[in-house]
C-alpha cells in the first residue's frame, strides 16, 4: 500500500537548535512518521516545498516522563528528521517564524 506523501512529513521543528542549522547549513528539522524511511522524507521534502534535498538523517528522540501529581506517566518516543538542502535553496514556511 502506497502511503500518501503529506503523511510523511508530520510538523516543522523551529527550535534554538533547528534555527541554527538553517542559518549554518541549510538543514531544516522535522517530525516524522515514525515508520518513515529516509527515501520517503526525501521524496516528500521535495514533493511538498519544490526543493533538492542532498541529505537525510533521522534519529529517535525519547519521551520524557512527566508527572500529574501522585501520578507518573510518559510522553510518547517520536521520530525527528534532519534534511539539507542544496545550496540556495530555502523552504519558506520556515523564513516567517
Amino acid at each position: 500500500m502506497e502511503r500518501h506523501i503529506r503523511d510523511v512529513l508530520i510538523r516543522p521543528l523551529v527550535t534554538e537548535k533547528s534555527t541554527r542549522l538553517m542559518s549554518e547549513t541549510n538543514a531544516y528539522t522535522f517530525q516524522v512518521a515514525p515508520d518513515a524511511t529516509k527515501v520517503e522524507i526525501r521524496q516528500a521534502v521535495e514533493q511538498v516545498f519544490n526543493v533538492k534535498v542532498l541529505d537525510v538523517r533521522t534519529m529517535w528522540v525519547r519521551g520524557k516522563q512527566r508527572r500529574m501529581g501522585r501520578f507518573v506517566g510518559r510522553r510518547p518516543d517520536w521520530k525527528k528528521a534532519i534534511v539539507k538542502l542544496a545550496p540556495g535553496q530555502r523552504i519558506p514556511i520556515f523564513e516567517g517564524m
